[in-house]
């Protein structure tokens, strides 16, 4: 009996050994809260914070004062604000923003009537090669962009909300996950 408590103890402290061993060897919670903080939206708003869960990255953003979901991504290294829309069926951009990343489409290419809250309006299609939305990355991204008087917020569409492996609202916040 006394040998299989002495076994038992080198098996737990082996196992705490090797959980501190791997905590180590992945990114910590600290340094990713650190670049969620560095990254919302200056709005008033908390600010979103990635959770890294055994393979799963997942993104909780808060409720702010009016009821929306506002995050921040990056579109080629630049900062953008996004508002959380799962009812806009694409990611949607005003130029003013688009522009900051250097795309700029010519009125010929804006062919695509989209309807909007403030009616129908003409938008130019295009495709993002990458869309980070703290740290949950979408590659290959369709979106539109829209005239600045049409679209006041960016809004994360179903282009990118949709390549997650899922996304919903729960305890007061929109929550995606990868």
């Amino acid at each position: 009996m006394r040998n299989i408590m002495i076994f038992a103890a080198i098996l737990i402290g082996l196992g705490t050994f090797m959980a501190q061993l791997a905590d180590r060897m992945t990114p910590s919670s600290a340094s990713a809260s650190t670049a969620a903080s560095a990254a919302t939206v200056g709005r008033g708003t908390a600010p979103a914070v990635p959770a890294v869960q055994a393979a799963l990255r997942s993104l909780s953003i808060p409720r702010d004062g009016r009821g929306h979901f506002l995050t921040e991504g990056r579109i080629d290294g630049q900062r953008i604000g996004f508002m959380v829309d799962t009812g806009a069926s694409v990611v949607a951009l005003n130029e003013s923003s688009a522009a900051r990343f250097g795309l700029r489409p010519s009125p010929n290419e804006y062919n695509a009537a989209v309807t909007t809250a403030n009616g129908t309006v003409k938008a130019a299609r295009t495709r993002l090669a990458m869309l980070d939305v703290g740290g949950l990355i979408v590659r290959d991204v369709e979106a539109m962009v829209l005239p600045d008087e049409a679209l006041s917020e960016n809004l994360l569409g179903l282009s990118f909300l949709s390549k997650l492996k899922r996304f919903e609202y729960a305890s007061g916040q929109m929550v995606l996950e990868q």
